[in-house]
């Protein structure tokens, strides 16, 4: 006689929904990371990831998808940082460029 691996009564593990938006989010911020406007799908990514994982945490084992979650959280993170590379290259690449560009007025030799 076998035993049964659950109770009857228990509902089927479903997969989340969520943790696939979390990964769609993720990959957007990723994909557009670089132009700066993918820290907003990140930072959405990152605050469902929160909310999902402790949903499927609170369901016990039968909400699944916490694998999406992780690659979803891992690829807005990449996002963010190639937001921020961008960032960072553009302000030293304006920086550079005021510092080529002479400053002030330039007057004659004679005027006081």
């Amino acid at each position: 006689m076998t035993v049964p691996d659950r109770h009857p009564m228990d509902p089927d593990p479903e997969p989340s929904s969520k943790a696939r938006a979390v990964f769609a989010l993720g990959l957007v911020g990723f994909l557009t990371g670089a132009f700066v406007g993918g820290v907003i799908p990140a930072t959405i990514a990152l605050l469902l990831a929160k909310q999902t994982a402790r949903q499927a945490y609170e369901a016990k084992g039968y909400l699944t998808g916490s694998a999406w979650i992780r690659r979803g959280r891992r690829l807005a993170w990449a996002g963010i940082v190639l937001a921020l590379t961008a960032l960072v290259v553009a302000s030293i690449a304006g920086l550079l460029h005021l510092a080529g560009t002479p400053g002030g007025a330039d007057f004659s030799p004679g005027t006081d």
